[in-house]
């Protein structure tokens, strides 16, 4: 059994301290507090840069829950008066989740001292050494750490010590400088001097990670990693079955807030009815409400546990515009009540308001103040304090919210014929000139034409046929309407229209089947003043909303929901999927922000089915915690569920950055998960690798911490699931081309994006191509590379079983080629044993392998996807644009390079085809002397067959094979030299 790890925290030195005993200086020691476990140094009389080198050592309680928690270090002046004497020099948090591993080298970490409160009066900076160690506290062997240092000290950036502590206001709005663009970690510049300790002072948060942020390993780790987080506030959930709480969030950490809810005022002494606001503040922060001339505001203000750093919450009343306060009200954290769900909504209650002498003023407030959790109704509406810095629009883009796709239906537009089409003035002026006539469709922004109608003898030029479908993708609501206009191609890009006729979408007939619906004859406008004139001209349409068919938006094989778009249809759900978004950790900065360094703005988005989600934006944090849930019925197990991350660009949004489209929303990785892969009713609690591929290859974004659940409602139902079609049957009886499924999933994706990004806040068209995967179906030669040697594996398995015949006919082990030829006899003799040993053995395999079966999920695979042996032009390649902007010597050598492979590929489809033309000579006596032969061959097998009991000629034809080597011939058999002999057609090619 290994040894008990342990935390060790090493404080090393500290310097410019303020001065705090009334002399000049301090007397300073410093606390340190991990998982309420409390240790402290020595004090150091009466100086400003003390030196300890002292190792405080903590337990670790559960290793896997260390990204989850953070070490708290405050430096405080020892007064010598009464116990407990001290003042507050400053304080410092450092997550846990880098801390260097046992056997790792322990880097020293210079932070600069943080504020308690806005009064604090704190300057300086401490120097710590953490790490892990298994013994009893000496750190790992750090062969050369000097070297080790600089390089950490290039890739952090270097932050200002004197460090601005305003209190964040939400209401007015300020202007903020706009952002860097995104950067990764080498692009920081290292700084001119090295010092020999690195600077990563953390973030207000305290959520940046150990070391410094964006400081990713050397050696990348892409695998899956299982965690045990405290989940619904009890035990970890890791990979153990636990019964299902009665709780809403039982599969995210519970995450303390203080509620403060401001309804409304009245009496307030305000003359001329003026406008007033509420301002909310605890500690550090302070939140406004808008200002309202009823006095009625309603509005929520949420308040992190960990962030709190006061004793009581304060409430003021304020006129707009005015600094002074008509009235106050304070509450004692220790008193405030808490509420649980499914408790109901605390009743807010009237107070009455007090001026700066503690005595009771003319004026009521109505107010509510309570300690809930996220699981708490008022929590995805709340002002946070952890976003305090969001002004503006910024707001509304950072909320938590969940997205219903509009449901889709395929609209088909069947263009039969058209009559008594009346030529337009070109097209008449054209003498002796046949019409081109094709029909044109158009609903929204997608367009299709019908090819040009044939000329047929028995059909003049005014009555063309066509009886071709077009199909198009529509959403619920139909608010567009159906253009279907006739025209004439007078040359390139000159096209004269006949008649036209509009209908709306809402008026077509739907269909649930693969019946036709009836067709009807519409009346054409050519758009004169005068009317449709003396002819009447009309197009023959057949036009349906088909539901019975499920329309594509993602690719089939990673589909998260296959039910066809009619309700009538569905069947019943079988499962409920439970997800826990519980954080991210060690995220890639994106982008950089004036005096915090790099940061990330992080949210997640998971979609499966016609839900989407998407939780709050963590600010300023490469480390985020959402511990958010959701919850989706499931029709199908054999379905995935992608859930994406991203980072958040418009929570710095100004007029400059509107032009060019708006900001758009950066990658930082996605994860998809098979429900087929999952057990059910077991909780699965594991860190995500996200990987993305760039144009300098593939790196690792970070790690997303993820709780799925898959619970089954019914046992048969998911059983018998597994043997209905995977599509409706729609698409078996009435398929639709490869082409078009492709095109209808492209105008699918154009559909989905441009409802959701209707939405407030909007789900960027971004992010929704890049969750539905949109430009798979490009070319990629890494791709291609990945699908080849999936293939190769496939096909290994029947290569190796043949090798292991060849091997066996090889007579190299005497005694397994002679029990292989034996059990041969035996099936050849009973052939009614071979089906049921088949079936035995292959169950017998499956249950041998159950003990080693999969017990994680699958996830990102690198060395699959070929992307950890890409070449670096692939990867230009791979991420050029449609249609190509890249050079044209480039592009003649990519295509150069595709013709050979092209080539080789047209080689081995031509000898394939030649195979089969060979066998289709032995009786086309194209080769009169081979069919002969073969005839006669034919006639000889008959009566051979007729005469010789068929299993004597399998055991006779068994043992001619697999006859020992001495008494084979290395030459082909007869019978492969007379195929290779026959013809084909490949001597018939130009």
């Amino acid at each position: 059994m290994g040894k008990e790890e342990k935390l060790v925290v090493e404080v090393v030195a500290a310097h410019n301290l303020m001065p705090k005993d009334g002399q000049g200086s301090s007397s300073p020691f410093v606390e340190v507090e991990f998982e309420h476990q409390k240790r402290r140094t020595s004090s150091k009389a009466k100086d400003l840069n003390p030196v300890w080198n002292e190792r405080l050592v903590f337990s670790i309680f559960d290793h896997d829950d260390l990204p989850y928690r953070a070490i708290d270090v405050g430096v405080y002046n020892e007064r010598g008066v009464g116990p407990g004497g001290r003042n507050f020099l400053g304080k410092v948090r450092v997550p846990a989740a880098g801390v260097p591993a046992p056997g790792e080298e322990a880097v020293p970490q210079l932070f600069t001292l943080e504020k308690r409160s806005l009064f604090s009066h704190i300057r300086g900076e401490i120097s710590l050494k953490i790490y892990r160690t298994t013994g009893d506290g000496a750190p790992a062997a750090a062969g050369n750490n000097d070297k080790r240092v600089a390089k950490a000290k290039a890739h952090v950036p270097e932050k200002p010590q004197t460090k601005q502590a305003a209190m964040a206001v939400v209401q007015p709005p300020q202007t903020q400088k706009p952002a860097v663009p995104p950067v990764g970690p080498a692009d920081h510049p290292a700084p001119p001097d090295v010092k020999p300790v690195v600077l990563a002072s953390g973030s207000p948060m305290g959520h940046e990670p150990y070391p410094g942020a964006g400081v990713m390993p050397v050696g990348q780790d892409f695998a899956l990693k299982e965690t045990r987080p405290q989940l619904g506030g009890g035990g970890g959930g890791g990979g153990a079955h636990r019964n299902k709480a009665s709780a809403t969030y039982d599969l995210v950490e519970q995450m303390q807030y203080l509620y403060v809810r401001v309804v409304r005022a009245r009496d307030l002494p305000l003359a001329g009815g003026g406008e007033s606001h509420a301002e909310v503040k605890l500690g550090n922060y302070r939140g406004l409400t808008r200002p309202a001339g009823t006095h009625y505001w309603d509005q929520v203000f949420a308040f992190s546990k960990d962030t709190i750093q006061s004793s009581a919450v304060e409430i003021f009343v304020k006129e707009k515009d005015k600094e002074d306060f008509i009235g106050r009200l304070a509450f004692d954290l220790s008193e405030v009540p808490r509420r649980v769900p499914p408790d109901s909504t605390l009743a807010p209650q009237w107070y009455r308001m007090e001026d700066r002498k503690a005595e009771k003023v003319k004026g009521e407030v109505m107010v509510s103040v309570w300690f809930g959790t996220q699981a708490d109704e008022a929590f995805a509406e709340a002002w946070h304090s952890k976003a305090a810095g969001v002004h503006g629009d910024g707001l509304a883009s950072i909320k938590s919210k969940v997205y219903v796709a509009p449901k889709l239906w395929y609209l088909r537009v069947s263009v039969i014929e058209a009559q008594d089409l009346v030529p337009g003035k070109e097209g008449a002026a054209a003498m002796g000139r046949l019409p081109d006539l094709f029909a044109r469709a158009q609903v929204g922004n997608q367009v299709l034409r019908t090819r040009s109608a044939p000329v047929t003898p028995n059909r003049g030029p005014s009555n063309p046929l066509w009886y071709e479908d077009l199909m198009f993708v529509v959403a619920e609501p139909f608010d567009d309407v159906l253009m279907v206009s006739i025209e004439d191609r007078l040359g390139p890009s000159k096209d004269e229209i006949l008649g036209r006729v509009v209908i709306p979408v809402s008026a077509i007939e739907r269909r649930m089947d693969e019946k036709p619906v009836a067709s009807s004859w519409a009346t054409l406008d050519r758009g004169q003043p005068g009317g449709p004139g003396r002819f009447g001209s009309r197009v023959h349409l057949r036009l349906s909303l088909d539901g019975g068919y499920h329309v594509l938006d993602e690719a089939t094989a990673y589909s998260s929901d296959l039910r066809p778009t009619a309700k009538q249809l569905w069947s019943p759900h079988v499962g409920v999927l439970e997800l826990g978004v519980l954080g991210a950790s060690g995220l890639m900065p994106m982008k950089v922000r004036e005096g915090k360094g790099g940061t990330t703005d992080a949210y997640c988005v998971a979609k499966y089915g016609q839900k989407w989600i998407r939780t709050r934006t963590v600010v300023d944090s490469v480390s985020p915690r959402w511990n958010e849930q959701y919850t989706w019925e499931v029709f199908d197990p054999c379905t995935v569920i992608t859930v994406g991350v991203f980072d958040n660009c418009h929570i710095d949004k100004n007029p400059a950055q509107a032009g060019g489209g708006g900001p758009r929303d950066s990658r930082v990785g996605k994860v998809r998960i098979r429900l087929s892969t999952l057990e059910t009713d077991r909780v699965y609690t594991h860190a995500y690798p996200l990987l993305m591929l760039h144009p300098s290859g593939v790196k690792k974004m970070g790690e997303l911490h993820l709780a799925v659940r898959f619970s089954c409602a019914n046992t048969a139902n998911m059983l018998h699931a597994y043997i209905r079609p995977l599509l409706p049957k729609v698409h078996y009886v009435d398929p639709l081309m490869v082409r078009q499924v492709q095109n209808l999933r492209f105008q699918a994706t154009n559909v989905v994006a441009a409802r959701l990004g209707r939405a407030e806040p909007p789900l960027g068209r971004e992010v929704v191509e890049y969750m539905l995967d949109h430009g798979s179906h490009l070319w990629s030669m890494r791709r291609s590379k990945a699908n080849f040697f999936r293939l190769v594996s496939v096909l290994s398995g029947p290569i190796a079983i043949g090798r292991w015949v060849d091997a066996t006919r090889s007579w190299h082990r005497p005694v397994h080629s002679f029990l292989f030829v034996a059990l041969y006899v035996v099936f050849a003799l009973f052939p009614e044993l071979i089906l049921p040993t088949a079936c035995f053995t292959m169950a017998g395999v499956g249950l041998l392998r159950y003990r080693w079966r999969p017990r994680h999920p699958p996830h990102m695979d690198t060395r699959l996807s070929h992307a950890d042996a890409v070449y670096a032009d692939e990867l230009d390649e791979e991420f050029d644009t449609f249609p190509t902007s890249r050079s044209g010597e480039l592009v003649r050598m990519r295509y150069d390079r595709l013709r050979s492979v092209a080539g080789r590929v047209q080689t081995v489809v031509g000898d394939m085809a030649s195979q089969g033309e060979r066998v289709q000579a032995l009786l086309s006596w194209r080769d009169p002397r081979a069919t002969f032969l073969f005839m006669l061959f034919c006639l000889m097998a008959a009566a051979v067959f007729f005469f010789v009991p068929f299993r004597a000629l399998m055991v006779a034809w068994g043992i001619y094979v697999l006859r020992p080597p001495r008494f084979r011939n290395r030459l082909p058999s007869p019978a492969m030299s007379f195929f290779r002999r026959l013809p084909s057609k490949a001597d018939s090619l130009l």
